[in-house]
């Protein structure tokens, strides 16, 4: 059968990924973010899934405010790289995997929550960032990826409690496919920061570092964390944070933990970082 191994954790911040496009990554201010993840990028090199399940965020890219799914599963053979306004990022397309794809969707609705099958569309920074940091600049992404958009832009996002559970959905989903695939599963966006008003910039460090402590030890307990915990301690932006929520849930209770590394500021954001191995039970 088919078993999710490994958790990947990432910001995703469009910056980042400028700062790959553009060469920039040795500079003063990058440095010390990309060669913390040269340990991450040999691990994934040396524990190279057939599948990955990115969880992510839309940001008006396949989706703008007249169609807002709270979830959505990308079931197509490929995704085109979206334009968000300087041209589209130069990395491959995403290959999917629609056969485990819809096998996801059938399960998951099954079991109460209501998906949006998406057969059509383009994906934007919140995938490719992860997959630049982890991957580098191949020319073609070395496993299939099945895009998971979560809706954290327009209120009322999934709380906390509803993205736990929906991973142990995935979880199950995916050890009843009758397939041997080691599937990966991602948990991107965050950690605080907010992009606007009178608490623009804000970075929590002492709560970011709570939250890395208390998602690999207790991620049940973290899951009841409220909205209004979210916004006022890691700002407008952090809410992104819920999407951990479902790539450890569909980790399994017993992880391993391989690398951390969080780092501030990055862009206007506190970029935070986990790979975590499910444990032999």
């Amino acid at each position: 059968m088919a078993r999710i191994t490994s958790a990947v954790f990432s910001s995703h911040i469009p910056a980042v990924g400028a700062a790959i496009d553009g060469g920039t990554t040795d500079n003063e201010y990058w440095s010390p973010v990309f060669k913390r993840f040269e340990f991450s990028k040999q691990w994934q090199a040396d524990n190279k899934p057939d599948v990955i399940i990115l969880v992510y965020n839309d940001h008006a890219s396949a989706f703008d405010l007249r169609v807002v799914p709270t979830f959505a599963i990308g079931c197509s053979e490929s995704f085109e790289i979206a334009d968000e306004g300087w041209g589209p990022r130069p990395v491959p397309p995403v290959i999917g995997h629609p056969d485990l794809a819809w096998h996801i969707a059938q399960s998951v609705i099954l079991d109460s929550f209501d998906l949006t099958i998406c057969n059509d569309f383009k994906v934007d920074h919140g995938l490719t960032v992860p997959l630049s940091l982890m991957f580098g600049q191949p020319d073609a992404w070395p496993c299939k990826v099945i895009p998971f958009m979560v809706n954290v832009i327009q209120y009322p996002p999934p709380t906390g409690k509803r993205c736990f559970d929906l991973g142990n959905a995935l979880r199950n989903a995916v050890e009843k496919f009758d397939e041997d695939l080691n599937v990966h599963i991602w948990g991107t966006g965050g950690m605080s920061h907010q992009l606007q008003y009178t608490r623009a910039g804000l970075i929590n460090k002492e709560w970011d570092t709570n939250f890395l402590n208390t998602l690999i030890a207790d991620p049940e307990e973290l899951s009841k964390t409220s909205h209004t915990e979210y916004i006022r301690e890691a700002g407008s932006e952090g809410i992104e944070l819920v999407m951990w929520l479902v790539a450890r849930a569909a980790l399994g209770a017993q992880v391993n933990e391989i690398q951390r590394f969080y780092h501030v500021p990055a862009s206007n954001t506190a970029l935070g970082h986990l790979i975590l191995e499910k444990a032999d039970s």
